[in-house]
């Protein structure tokens, strides 16, 4: 890269640094530092989950899953997202939200138990934890791809970028987080539009893309011209039903904004009830068109044909951007990039930090200190669990796609989690019910992942465990569990979960939570600005993407 580029990425990137640490000045108490105070305004926070949900790994990710295979997971970023955003802010995070509770996994013991909270906290390690390594990867990728640093170098500027956003996160928490990363948002919405501009420019546009596609006919097997048309494809085995694909990324995305505490962490951190549903209407609204530009530039890439037939589709987007990106711009696009980096980092630090430190450090380890000695315990836990992505490094990068080993993993433990929330939330279903379905959900979940890489201890038929139709499953399987468990011990007691109470420090930081709000004002917005309204337009615009795509 020229010096210019340079600039530029040092400039806005060291900006967003230099704002966080600014803003983390007034974070005192452990309210202020998990949840900002509940002080945080709607636009805001959506602009805070756009940045933590488009991460460099679904920008380099996601153009190297559709090279491969083509344009059906836009699904999960139109449908899948939609309707988790709206199960997570119109259902799932208003109850948590009214009981005072700082994480999901809280709710889970004041409506399941114990078991089923700390075992949601692990998952969410877990799960969230494999995110970090497919970013420390991807911004690897990109460094030695694009700006063709030597691999040790790379390195360090990965390590660097943990550092810089882990510092500025463990000292103001939330609210340096959700506002840092607003402006992140912003610089990775000009990037993302710079190079899909240019690639859409070099390929001809639409119309030229098809074309180089038809021309190119079959290439290892894949029909090329079935990759711009989401109901073409029909899984790696080419047998399996493109419904049962889309309900997969449907499933995906709704598990990925209700279980996924970076989202939800941010949902209960707005000033009221109709700011967390605008906020989440807005995010996913937003996220759309940026998440499906970046699908579109794997089938833009495939229909060039110096880059027809790469080893690594995940190196497609550094070659694209290195390819057609001249100087200035490149540097808004790297820039963007490590934005996309710097914003997932913060948001997992401040998240899996609350997730540790409430959910295990003070429920299970250290019940009654004062309240600075959780904050800084929270603080130094944000250091820590950044460091947890590298730990997964050797399994990413034996994948040929990134997305390949999310995909796979998810229906083990994150669907169940998915369900017993939704189920939980949305019925009377006995207080057992939650561990016995997560457990029964996740042991179908191990053993079609067993079969799957070639170990059948138990003969499955290959359609019960297939990848796709996994996730429906999983949530059959989940959910039938815990409606068994409660037709033999019957229904719960609707006030249970309202009568539970903590001790000790986990209550008392409840009690710094200003008063519950229904609106930022005293009166409902008027009309157009319902949440309803907007989400309805949202599912309208997912549903025409779909089919015009289809």
């Amino acid at each position: 890269m020229s010096w210019i580029d340079w600039t530029i990425v040092l400039v806005l990137n060291s900006s967003v640094v230099v704002l966080g640490i600014f803003l983390a000045r007034g974070t005192r108490s452990s309210a202020d530092w998990f949840l900002g105070g509940r002080s945080l305004p709607w636009w805001v926070v959506g602009l805070s989950m756009f940045a933590t949900n488009m991460d460099s790994a679904d920008l380099v990710g996601v153009t190297g899953q559709t090279y491969r295979e083509g344009i059906h997971l836009i699904t999960v970023y139109s449908l899948g997202s939609a309707l988790g955003g709206v199960l997570a802010a119109f259902l799932i995070v208003p109850s948590i939200y009214r009981l005072g509770y700082y994480t999901n996994a809280e709710y889970l013991e004041a409506r399941f138990g114990v078991s089923a909270r700390v075992l949601s906290a692990l998952i969410q390690l877990q799960y969230r934890s494999i995110m970090l390594g497919m970013m420390i990867w991807s911004i690897y990728l990109l460094l030695t791809r694009l700006v063709e640093l030597p691999p040790a170098i790379a390195w360090v500027m990965v390590v660097a970028s943990v550092i810089g956003s882990g510092i500025y996160t463990a000292m103001g928490g939330l609210k340096s987080v959700v506002w840092t990363d607003a402006l992140q948002g912003l610089i990775m919405m000009v990037g993302g539009f710079v190079i899909f501009a240019a690639v859409w420019s070099a390929v001809g546009g639409w119309e030229g893309m098809q074309s180089s596609l038809a021309k190119a006919g079959e290439v290892n097997q894949v029909e090329l011209k079935n990759l711009s048309h989401i109901g073409r494809y029909q899984g790696a085995d080419g047998q399996t039903s493109t419904w049962i694909v889309m309900i997969g990324w449907i499933i995906i995305g709704c598990g990925y904004w209700t279980v996924n505490h970076t989202q939800t962490m941010r949902l209960m951190g707005v000033r009221s009830l109709w700011d967390m549903k605008m906020a989440a209407v807005f995010g996913v609204g937003i996220s759309m068109p940026i998440a499906v530009s970046c699908a579109f530039l794997g089938v833009f890439g495939r229909a060039i044909p110096e880059f027809q037939n790469l080893d690594s589709p995940d190196t497609l987007y550094p070659m694209l951007a290195n390819r057609y990106l001249a100087p200035g711009l490149k540097g808004i696009v790297v820039a963007s990039v490590v934005a996309a980096v710097i914003s997932t980092f913060d948001s997992m630090g401040s998240a899996l930090s609350a997730i540790f430190t409430r959910d295990i450090y003070a429920r299970l380890l250290v019940k009654n200190r004062e309240d600075k000695h959780y904050l800084l315990v929270g603080r130094i836990a944000t250091l820590g669990v950044l460091t947890l992505g590298f730990l997964y490094l050797p399994f990413i990068m034996a994948e040929k796609n990134m997305l390949n080993l999310l995909t796979t993993l998810i229906p083990v433990f994150v669907t169940p989690l998915m369900t017993i929330y939704i189920v939980g939330v949305g019925s009377r279903v006995h207080r057992r019910s939650g561990l016995i379905g997560l457990i029964v959900g996740s042991a179908y979940g191990f053993l079609a992942l067993l079969d799957r890489i070639g170990v059948d201890p138990l003969s499955m038929p290959n359609w019960f465990t297939n990848k796709w139709p996994a996730y429906p499953i999983s949530v059959v399987v989940t959910g039938a569990a815990m409606l068994a468990t409660t037709l033999v011990l019957g229904w719960d007691d609707a006030k249970r979960e309202i009568s539970f109470r903590e001790t000790g420090w986990l209550e008392k930081s409840r009690e710094q939570l200003p008063k519950l709000r229904e609106y930022p004002g005293e009166k409902p917005p008027q009309i157009w600005m319902r949440p309803a309204v907007w989400a309805i337009a949202l599912f309208a615009a997912c549903i025409w993407l779909q089919i015009i795509l289809w």
